[in-house]
């Protein structure tokens, strides 16, 4: 099975990472107590927390390199921004993440590459993304509670529709969905790694033979301890 995956998945955030609306659930101003991770507390104690899945599938993408991208349409702007610098991401100890530190939480916006939250529809959204990045919107996954958001779909964008928040059952249909929606980009990307691991054949034999001649015996000698 490929491990393809698109260059750009975005999120919308209210019922999709978190379970409220912040423009009509949360009254600012928003705090953290202490570095408390996954919780963020608005002016009477009501909280925001991503779903539990989230910080994991966060990781992963920034991990692999993926373009993260915010796209809603709250007409509480402001109020989506605050929570997402305020949210701490947990991570756990003893795994490793490119560019990541070893132990700690993480801000949750260090994540996300592009923010597209501004009360207009998806399409803006989606057109914003596609200016700024440069990208096809093949190569674009979007996961979002609404069926009506849908319309992103009309672009080329590969539209996931999550009804009870994002999971990573949710998350690994959704990258089926696109990969099956473009089996030339998947077989593309199979092709560049068929390449890469070749290429890298070649060059730890020339690494094998530059080692032979340096010893004029045909022995390979490593720093192997055992």
């Amino acid at each position: 099975m490929t491990s393809r995956l698109p260059k750009l998945i975005a999120f919308d955030l209210d019922y999709t990472l978190w379970d409220l609306w912040v423009d009509t659930h949360v009254t600012p101003p928003l705090r953290r107590e202490g570095d408390t991770p996954n919780k963020v507390l608005d002016k009477y104690g009501e909280s925001i927390s991503f779903y539990r899945d989230v910080p994991q599938i966060l990781y992963r993408l920034r991990a692999a390199g993926v373009i993260i991208a915010a796209a809603s349409r709250t007409a509480a702007p402001k109020v989506a921004r605050q929570a997402l610098d305020l949210l701490l991401l947990p991570h756990k100890p003893g795994e490793r993440h490119h560019n990541l530190p070893q132990t700690g939480h993480l801000k949750a916006i260090e994540f996300f590459d592009q923010l597209e939250i501004y009360p207009m529809s998806k399409i803006a959204h989606f057109k914003e993304l596609h200016k700024k990045t440069g990208l096809p919107y093949s190569e674009m996954l979007f996961f979002d509670d609404e069926h009506r958001n849908r319309e992103v779909a009309t672009l080329g964008v590969t539209f996931k529709l999550v009804p009870d928040g994002l999971n990573l059952r949710a998350f690994e249909e959704g990258l089926t969905e696109w990969r099956n929606a473009h089996p030339d980009l998947v077989a593309d990307g199979h092709e560049q790694g068929q390449q890469d691991e070749e290429s890298e054949a070649v060059n730890g034999s020339e690494h094998v033979g530059d080692d032979e001649d340096e010893h004029g015996d045909g022995i390979v000698f490593t720093n192997d301890a055992s």
